[in-house]
Order: structure tokens, then sequence, then C-alpha cells
């Protein structure tokens, strides 16, 4: 029970080097979602795995074993080891709490503060252009009561051309219109469920930088205007990055690995593909969930003995 328990725990690390190449060799479009849903997945199998690894635990006091009806102690493994997995698995899962707990109040109050910037200015076609002379743009998500928005500074515009800044924005449209900042969450909070899902956040990031790369290229007609746009705003950004890189949930066109981006805009456009790496990113999902629930109910079968059934055959 243990070990297939303990395997959902392990091939998260798997899953950086995978999304790495997925990257690299699939269309953005499809990258980002194949990456985020194995992302996700793989964080549901960690917190139900260390929910289940818990039980143990919780079960050997008196007043939870009295709860669950045990009329013998639970017998899962080597009472040793089993206690002390389980003890690992509460404190991970307190931490992982912890996590979420302070990093969604800082992206909260990062929002914040961005909104407040941009509040009462005038904005046509959701392009809000704010006064200030370090360069910077990226895409503000709305909601149920605000619009979304594409915030411009004043620097950025006139550090950019005429076809630049059509590119920029096309750009930032695409981050709009496609919701890149729910993948960018679902990444944030599983990079909190597991130190290794940390670094798969960043491909999440680089993926949807290329999608909105490619299609504001389509939108431009003209894959090296969008390229010198990515890298004009992003040599331009560089005095204002470390305030850009305070964000996660609005991205911008001056946001992950440049050079790489640039030199993807410059190659031929890709063409759709399945690529090995995502049958194998599909085969790790499938493994974390199936040793999850095997651990599940085989935890569930010593439960049963424990209240005095007969084991299962």
């Amino acid at each position: 029970m243990i070990t297939l328990l303990l395997i959902p725990l392990l091939l998260p690390w798997a899953l950086a080097p995978l999304a790495r190449r997925t990257t690299q060799r699939v269309r953005p479009e499809i990258a980002l979602w194949t990456i985020t849903c194995a992302t996700t997945a793989l964080a549901v199998g960690v917190v139900a795995s260390l929910g289940v690894l818990l039980l143990p635990l919780a079960l050997a006091f008196p007043p939870a074993a009295a709860l669950a009806e045990l009329i013998r102690p639970l017998t899962a493994g080597p009472r040793p080891l089993v206690l002390g997995v389980s003890a690992l698995a509460v404190g991970a899962l307190f931490t992982a709490a912890v996590r979420v707990a302070h990093g969604t109040a800082s992206e909260v109050v990062r929002l914040r503060v961005v909104r407040r910037l941009v509040h009462g200015l005038p904005d046509a076609g959701g392009l809000c252009v704010l006064d200030d002379p370090r360069p910077d743009a990226f895409a503000l998500p709305g909601g149920p009561a605000r619009p979304d928005r594409i915030v411009v500074t004043t620097g950025m515009l006139r550090a950019l051309g005429p076809v630049e800044r059509e590119a920029l924005l096309a750009h930032e449209r695409a981050h709009l219109a496609a919701r890149h900042h729910l993948f960018l969450c679902l990444a944030q909070f599983a990079g909190w469920c597991h130190p290794a899902l940390t670094t798969v956040a960043d491909h999440v990031s680089f993926a949807a930088e290329r999608a909105a790369d490619e299609a504001a290229a389509r939108r431009c007609g003209d894959r090296g205007t969008a390229a010198q746009a990515v890298g004009r705003a992003a040599l331009a950004a560089k005095s204002a990055r470390d305030a850009a890189a305070t964000r996660t949930l609005t991205p911008g066109a001056a946001s992950g690995p440049v050079p790489a981006r640039v030199r993807a805009l410059l190659a031929p456009a890709p063409v759709r593909r399945v690529a090995p790496v995502l049958l194998a990113m599909l085969l790790v999902c499938t493994a974390a969930g199936a040793s999850s629930l095997a651990g599940a109910v085989r935890l569930h079968q010593d439960v049963e003995v424990a209240q005095g059934e007969a084991p299962a055959d």
C-alpha cells in the first residue's frame, strides 16, 4: 500500500523534462493544453495520495479508531514505517496548504495593485494606456463586473514602431481570447502542491507566450515582424523587468525566454502533430492515477479487515 501511494509522489519529477520537450516539438496551443492538464492531474494525484497516506496516523488515535469502528489496529504494513510515512504526509499536506494560502493571497494583492493603477483610466476597445515612462505591456483579465483589458505604458508605445505596436496588441489580445491566465493559475496551484511541478509552471508560461506569439504572427501576416516586436519589447522592458516578474496571472509580450521565442518565430510555422512525448506524458499521468487508486483500494481493504470483516480474496 505504501509503495503504491508513493509512486504518484515521485512521478511529478518526470514531468519537467517531458514538458520541456513538448514545448520544443509540439504546436504551442497543443503543448499548453497538454502540459497544463498533465500538471493538474499529477497535482490532484499528489494531494489524493497524501490524503490517503495520513489515514493510518489518524486512525492510530483511539477517538478516530472508535469513529471508524475499528475493533483491531490497522495493519497496512510495518507499523513504524507506515506511521512514519503517514506523519511525513501530514507535514507535506500542511506545507502545501500554507503555500496555496500564501501564494493565493500574494496573487490577489498583486492583481489589486495592477487594477488600482488602471482604475478610472479610459480605454478604447479594451486598450488602456498607462502614463508611465517604463516600457511594459500585459493582458489584465477581467471578472464578472470588470472587462478584460490590455494595459500598455506610454514608454512601451514610444519604444515600438506602428507595425510592432500592432503585433504587440495582437499578442495581448491572444492571451485574453484564449484565457491563458487560467492555464497559468492551474499551473501555479499545482506548483504549490509539489516542488517538482513548480518548474513545470515555467513551461506552461512559455507555451502560453508561444501560443500568443503565433497568434500575433498570423494576425500580422509576417513572422519576422512578430519576432522583431517581441525582441524590441523585451529589450525595452529590461529596465522594468523586476516589476514585471512579480506578475504571474497577467501575461505580457516581454515575458518568458525571449531568445527562444524569437528563434521560433523566425523559423517556419509549427505543424500540428502528435509527438511521442505526448504519449509519454499520458503514460506518466495514467500511472500516477492508477497507482493512487490502487493504493486507496488496498488501504480500504485493510480498514475493512481492522473493522472485523473477512479479508478479500
